[in-house]
């Protein structure tokens, strides 16, 4: 209750007592197709926050509606031990956008997605692809610091849930912290505010929402542990709330064009249904995301650098077994180095890169209480990636994934939890 309280007072207090001036912020549509048709960088002058706006659109005539999407297929070869289930063809994605802007600072935008996996985990049985709408979204500017933000919203936890679309990733798979501990792509119905402010090298933004959340399934799921993701699978979390209460979602963001950009984020919610019809049935129980994330590109080299990492607190009631862990962490790191850009085989605007990705997850943090012993419960993979783009809204790209996933005793386990190596090409691209 007291970091809601701060959370909110900060808001307040910051709107009170700023005296910078602000530039006042173009239309996010307008900007967006002006970089795509001109080829223009607009990385100086955006946050990840703006990441669901900053998408190739194609507008439609003379009217007021801008429509866009993107897709992703994949190739698989993994194998433990020897042991393999040979070559597995994927289709992982396809999503529309549809914008319109209304009126003067007036804009929506929708995304309905279809996913082969809505939980994240291919492991789960009978999980089947689904079609929903992952973002529905009305924006009102009252000024560049103070926009309303109403519909379904993907909650602002972290910077891959926000900046999550496939073409713009070297890697064919998300980051396991992000997705698989994490709900990647969470989103939910509710209201909040938002805004930004720049001044000479330095940019700040801020988002903070209130809306619908978690339910019993993250604690009561086919994965038999704590696994935050299970809730997705839910779809009455966009009409009500499990416990009656508010999910609190807050991000402050800040970005110097020379250093990088920093984000910290933090989700608060009650997640269980405490009562009824007025009547207590249970003690509320809680669950609190921290969340920061960090990107920055070397200009000498161009190197491009982006990190996340989570920490998870959840209340679990006393007589659920040690597997339902109370802590979770983790988080990945990811370095891409372009090797040559310019024209490549007939495309003008080409690049080929290199990449590596490092990442780390704890399901189960902390120790067992009969014996003090460690839990582990983990997984770390290390993924390099060779990768070209014909242009910089299309991607091929091959990757090879290595790591170990251990139990919560310690041991290794196989590959139908943790693959310990495999090969992976696939293709996204923005339309």
């Amino acid at each position: 209750m007291r970091i809601r309280l701060f959370f909110a007072s900060f808001f307040i207090l910051f709107f009170l007592i700023n005296k910078i001036n602000a530039q006042i912020d173009p239309s996010l549509l307008k900007a967006t197709n002006d970089s795509v048709t001109s080829g223009s960088d607009t990385s100086k002058h955006a946050l990840t926050m703006d990441a669901i706006y900053s998408r190739p659109f194609l507008k439609l005539g003379k009217t007021p509606v801008s429509i866009g999407g993107y897709m992703e297929s994949d190739w698989q070869y993994v194998q433990t031990s020897g042991i393999n289930i040979g070559n597995q063809f994927q289709f992982r994605r396809f999503s529309l956008f549809v914008a319109s802007s209304i009126s003067s600072r007036v804009k929506f935008l929708s995304e309905i997605e279809y996913e082969d996996d809505p939980t994240g985990d291919d492991d789960v049985p009978g999980v089947a692809p689904s079609f929903e709408v992952e973002y529905a979204a009305l924006d009102i500017e009252f000024h560049p610091l103070v926009n309303l933000r109403a519909g379904m919203i993907v909650n602002p936890i972290g910077a891959f849930n926000q900046n999550h679309d496939g073409p713009k990733w070297e890697f064919t798979d998300r980051p396991v912290a992000m997705s698989q501990m994490l709900p990647d792509t969470w989103s939910n119905t509710g209201f909040g505010i938002y805004g930004k402010q720049y001044t000479k090298n330095w940019m700040f933004g801020y988002e903070f929402y209130l809306t619908g959340g978690f339910d019993d399934a993250i604690i009561d799921n086919p994965q038999g542990e704590t696994y935050l993701p299970a809730a997705k699978a839910s779809t009455t979390r966009f009409t009500q709330s499990a416990s009656g209460t508010p999910m609190y979602t807050g991000k402050l963001s800040i970005r110097n064009d020379k250093i990088g950009e920093l984000g910290l984020s933090f989700m608060s919610d009650v997640y269980n249904t405490w009562e009824i019809e007025g009547t207590p049935v249970d003690n509320e129980r809680t669950v609190n995301v921290y969340d920061v994330d960090f990107n920055t590109t070397i200009n000498k080299t161009k190197t491009f650098i982006t990190t996340e990492w989570a920490l998870i607190n959840i209340q679990i009631p006393p007589n659920y077994l040690e597997q339902y862990s109370s802590k979770q962490y983790g988080g990945f790191i990811d370095i891409v180095q372009p090797v040559l850009k310019g024209k490549i085989l007939g495309w003008d605007n080409a690049s080929l890169n290199i990449a590596v990705r490092g990442e780390y997850v704890d399901w189960n943090a902390g120790t067992f209480v009969s014996t003090g012993t460690r839990m582990y419960n983990d997984l770390w993979q290390v993924t390099p990636a060779i990768s070209f783009r014909p242009s910089p809204q299309t991607v091929l790209r091959f990757n090879y994934h290595h790591g170990v996933r251990r139990d919560i005793t310690g041991n290794t386990i196989g590959a139908s939890l943790g693959p310990t190596g495999g090969f992976s090409f696939g293709v996204a691209t923005y339309f």
